[in-house]
């Protein structure tokens, strides 16, 4: 009896071990869906030159200065010096016709930024997201204190040719937070006419259940709080508005994120699921939304966009998002599981 419940035991750790596998590294068949179901979208990816192309770069949050798309590190002296990056909008249109092409060698663009992180901050977790507004930069920053998280709004200014980057980090000014969890703050920024606003990271129903955004004045005077829908999983960056008040954001649930406790996905229910979305447990999505100053932020009837997804083990943390014209997206993720900028066309 003793050898026989051993082997049973034996037995259903390896179909469990098996089911796993199978789940992790065999996708499903979407060569066929079902009726009503949605289509995904595969990402393109845009090859970088390095250092931008490692890891270690974290990429954290883009916006366009003019032509040039900048790119935030999350750690700006993840390489030589402190630096952020630019790249032409010319140069990802020709990447994207000519998939060829030698992967794009980034500008480095210098910041002065009086060492941040590194000698006044304790438990500094970095730069999470980037908007102008003409030549004045507006950065958050996520830091862990002895008393919970903290966000910081930092202004700073651009020289015109991209020859240094300078940063007022001892004007810097704390974003409330709506609730302390453990590595989260404001992810996402969007400027708004002269004005800015901050979106705190979780907005689900069980961790935040009445969400709402700050905006800031462009000295960073809080001027107000204004809603934003219930919404799970995170939220990690957001494009400009358009001429019709709507934007999108990065709506993502990846490895390490059990303690946002997701309650149900009124999104999904709405809309549906895509394939590999209905198949694997996380999710890689735009999110279209739209801004009132008088009534805030709330879902558009857009539906989202359902990135095709990789698999269980391998799912991509999608960091930055920005509009490219009128063509689609364009969208980078920090280290897991690599450093990846890409092409999201419009479904």
């Amino acid at each position: 009896m003793r050898k026989r419940m051993i082997g049973f035991i034996l037995g259903l750790v390896i179909v469990i071990g098996a089911g796993v596998v199978l789940t992790t590294f065999r996708k499903p068949d979407c060569s066929q869906l079902s009726p009503g179901q949605p289509a995904e979208v595969e990402v393109i990816p845009i090859p970088m030159a390095g250092p931008l192309n490692q890891r270690s770069a974290e990429i954290s949050g883009m916006d366009w200065y003019g032509e040039y798309l900048i790119i935030l590190p999350q750690y700006l002296d993840h390489a030589d010096g402190r630096v952020m990056y630019a790249i032409p909008k010319s140069e990802i249109l020709k990447a994207l016709q000519e998939p060829s092409a030698p992967p794009i060698e980034p500008i480095r663009i210098p910041v002065e930024d009086q060492m941040f992180g590194d000698k006044d901050v304790k438990d500094f977790e970095g730069y999470e997201a980037i908007a102008f507004i003409e030549n004045q930069l507006y950065l958050t920053v996520e830091v862990s204190s002895d008393d919970g998280m903290v966000g910081y709004l930092i202004s700073g200014e651009i020289e015109p040719d991209l020859s240094r980057i300078v940063l007022d980090v001892d004007g810097r000014q704390s974003i409330p937070l709506p609730q302390d969890i453990d590595n989260l703050t404001d992810e996402a920024i969007l400027a708004v006419g002269d004005q800015l606003v901050t979106i705190f990271e979780a907005n689900g129903a069980v961790v935040n259940p009445s969400p709402a955004a700050q905006v800031f004045d462009s000295n960073l005077n809080l001027a107000r709080n204004i809603s934003f829908p219930v919404m799970e999983y995170r939220v990690t960056d957001a494009t400009r508005l358009d001429s019709s008040g709507n934007f999108w954001v990065l709506n993502t649930f990846t490895l390490g994120t059990y303690d946002l406790d997701p309650a149900e996905d009124q999104i999904a229910q709405q809309f549906g699921e895509g394939c590999t979305h209905s198949y694997y447990h996380w999710v890689e999505r735009l999110v279209e939304l739209h801004y009132e100053p008088e009534t805030g932020i709330t879902l558009s009837e857009t539906p989202p966009i359902q990135l095709a997804l990789q698999g269980t083990v391998l799912s991509r943390n999608w960091e930055a998002v920005v509009r490219l014209d009128d063509q689609g997206f364009l969208i980078a993720s920090d280290k897991y599981p690599k450093t990846i900028l890409g092409f999201v066309p419009l479904p």
